[in-house]
């Protein structure tokens, strides 16, 4: 890498790179995030005594409609809350 020329080329490269990457990670970071708050529903569910789909298909049939990651934070931040939320 001595003249000029060829680390421009170089840096180009490396530029679209990096936004390929971001990309493609970006996306993965929603993915990682949905996974880990199925998680933490799924947890503390179970410590009431249900399963994650069968409280997932008790909250459509009261049309509750709290998405995971709201029910996640509740989940792990507010558990009292999340109890009644289940029970109710």
């Amino acid at each position: 890498m001595w003249g000029r020329k060829s680390k421009i080329k170089v840096a180009k490269i490396a530029a679209v790179k990096a936004g390929t990457n971001a990309y493609r990670d970006r996306k993965l970071k929603k993915r990682n995030n949905r996974g880990l708050q199925q998680i933490r529903i799924s947890a503390s569910a179970r410590t009431l005594g249900t399963s994650y789909s069968k409280l997932m298909g008790e909250l459509k049939k009261r049309k509750i409609e709290l998405d995971r990651k709201v029910l996640s934070e509740i989940a792990t931040k507010h558990p009292e809350v999340f109890e009644k939320i289940v029970k109710g």
